[in-house]
């Protein structure tokens, strides 16, 4: 096959011009619009087509957001040499923060994006410091510079302040109009460093990113650190020890180019002939060598796998279609691995899945993927938290079905202790909202740990939040008490001992297994309450009372009687004697007493659906 003019070029191009970056900043800082830019400067695009190449997924268009980092390489003549860069589109949201690290580990540098209107905001700091720690060479850049609002001798002395980052290196673009556009290269060739290997080392690659195809199996996004990979090479992984024939390499130019051969230095695609069917074989963060090389080959330092932040349970809206939406789950998960997975049951829904999300953002994002992409439609109930019991003979569990939630006993089998997960939240706010964020926090049962304000106007505070109160829209809350202006950061804390309680309801006496939760003591009252109001509107009228109640242990905290539909037993009376009538409606009585005590309430799964659906 003789080699693309493409290839000829790459081919040509030594080790000491590459250039891995990747594009980092808040959310909605313009990071998608300025790889835009820069892949029509080098090329690699056509001006003026597609807004957002880099953004692929329907839900990343329609609410224009970047949920995956998406790579591409591109190719840029400076003085004359042509130099190979890549280019990594990060996502912007705390959510999605686990994709940000793996993007760093492919890189030697990065943009860090700034919004002339808004100055640095929480995730700028966080990614700053993730950046930080990976020891990347940073370039400041400053977006959006055509905004009316834009203040960029603000947002630079923020950097310098906050940052310790040179102001007189930092570049001032709007990415939009592309106004200054073309500064921002030159400038990674000069600031950010080539990487390091030897093609001629054995082969050594990271495993950076996996995607699922139905025609090719498991695709994977690799960083090449030494040697080279070409197609009929026989690699093997030190995570599982699973060996594959490698079908063909390429890089992402911007959509898959295959290519005959890849350096070390290089990124870029790789799947294999038979392909790699499991995606959970393809652990991110593992390294490959090829056969027979294990030896001499040190594996490379993995990623920290993301952790769940908030639970929901789902469950099919139809429980026939219970097989149709696992392989829509299982399919939606291959592209996403930051979605945890447990079977679940519940009496009212059926079988169905705890899913564990990094943040409400990717939960909503993942429902919508499920709907789009597979035309599946699921109920998902609020999230729940796991929690911790001590029991007296010393041991601990964890749990995180509220069924399973222990009965107070006394004695050895009862327990010492509860437990509930704290995180510590670090929120950056303006000032003018400080008296408002520190009431929501304490209202969530917050600790304040620190408060300073790192500019005149900018405060960061740091509190001890449990993680149930977290996972409840705290950031929601937050954003609406802020008009969108605070950002929060968070991080597992610790356990702590703390005052839970199961909330159940009852109907007619008899609990209903769906619908228990874990709350804490203060909140069992108010949670009640809102309960057996809403519960009360899905439940049908019946021919006897039915009793609406919700408990908090042991105490009955709320509760909401529905009438019973009655026959009109005094209609035949006229003028009669009160004594008549009394009797009359006694005997009717007593009938509706026998009736409760045999009628049990179905409740009909709508009544549910209706009841749990957020």
């Amino acid at each position: 096959m003789p080699m693309s003019d493409l290839e000829r070029r790459i081919s040509e191009i030594p080790l000491h011009r590459f250039r891995n970056f990747c594009i980092v900043a808040h959310v909605d800082h313009g990071k998608s619009t300025l790889s835009d830019r820069l892949l029509e400067l080098t090329g690699t695009i056509a001006p003026g087509g597609n807004k957002q190449i880099l953004d692929k997924l329907d839900v990343e268009r329609e609410r224009g957001i970047t949920v995956k980092a998406q790579t591409c390489s591109m190719i840029y003549n400076h003085k004359g040499q042509d130099y190979l860069l890549h280019l990594v589109d990060t996502p912007g949201h705390v959510d999605f923060r686990a994709e940000v690290s793996r993007s760093y580990a492919s890189c030697g540098g990065a943009l860090l994006l700034v919004d002339a209107s808004q100055g640095v905001q929480a995730q700028t700091v966080a990614n700053f410091y993730l950046a930080f720690a990976q020891g990347l060479q940073l370039v400041p850049i400053i977006n959006k510079v055509d905004l009316p609002s834009a203040d960029p001798p603000r947002a630079l002395e923020q950097m310098k302040d906050t940052l310790e980052l040179d102001p007189a290196k930092a570049v001032l673009v709007s990415a939009k109009t592309g106004l200054n556009v073309e500064a921002i290269l030159p400038t990674v060739i000069d600031q950010i460093p080539s990487p390091n290997g030897d093609h001629l080392k054995p082969l050594r690659l990271l495993l950076v990113d996996s995607w699922y195809s139905n025609y090719k199996g498991v695709i994977l996004l690799v960083r090449i650190f030494d040697g080279q990979v070409k197609a009929g090479d026989n690699v093997t992984s030190f995570a599982t020890g699973l060996r594959y024939v490698v079908g063909e390499v390429g890089i992402m130019y911007p959509h898959q180019t295959p290519q005959t051969v890849l350096r070390a230095g290089q990124v870029g695609y790789i799947h294999f002939s038979p392909g790699m069917k499991r995606s959970q074989e393809a652990k991110v963060g593992d390294t490959y060598t090829t056969v027979g090389a294990e030896r001499q080959v040190e594996p490379l330092p993995g990623f920290e796998e993301p952790k769940a932040m908030v639970f929901v349970a789902a469950f099919p809206v139809d429980s026939n279609d219970y097989s149709h939406l696992e392989d829509s789950i299982n399919q939606v998960t291959l592209n996403d691995r930051s979605v945890t997975l447990q079977k679940e049951s519940s009496e009212a829904l059926g079988a169905g899945w705890r899913l564990g999300f990094l943040g409400t953002l990717h939960c909503s994002v993942f429902e919508d993927r499920l709907r789009q992409e597979h035309g599946a439609s699921i109920i998902i109930t609020p999230p729940t938290v796991p929690f911790k019991v001590v029991w007296n003979n010393g041991k601990e569990e964890t749990i995180s079905n509220p069924a399973d939630f222990p009965d107070q006993v006394t004695g050895p089998s009862g327990y010492s202790e509860l437990q509930e997960p704290y995180v510590s939240a670090t929120i950056t706010l303006p000032e003018e909202y400080l008296g408002k964020v520190i009431e929501l926090c304490e209202g969530n049962r917050g600790e304040q740990k620190e408060l300073s304000f790192f500019t005149a106007t900018q405060v960061i505070l740091k509190y001890d939040l449990p993680l149930a109160q977290l996972v409840d829209d705290f950031f929601g809350k937050l954003k609406s008490v802020t008009k969108g202006y605070a950002s929060l950061d968070y991080e597992e804390a610790e356990w702590r001992k703390s005052n839970i309680i199961k909330l159940q309801l009852l109907v007619n006496k008899e609990p209903v297994d769906a619908v228990a939760r874990i709350v804490h003591y203060s909140q069992a009252e108010r949670l009640g309450r809102q309960w057996v109001t809403k519960f009360k509107e899905h439940v049908d009228r019946q021919m006897f009372e039915v009793v609406i109640q919700a408990t908090a242990g042991r105490r009955i905290v709320a509760r909401e009687t529905i009438k019973p539909f009655r026959k009109d037993v005094l209609s035949k009376l006229h003028a009669s004697d009160v004594s008549r009538r009394r009797k009359l409606l006694e005997k009717q009585k007593e009938g509706r007493k026998k009736l409760r005590a045999v009628g049990n309430v179905s409740i009909d799964q709508k009544a549910f659906q209706g009841f749990l659906a957020k």
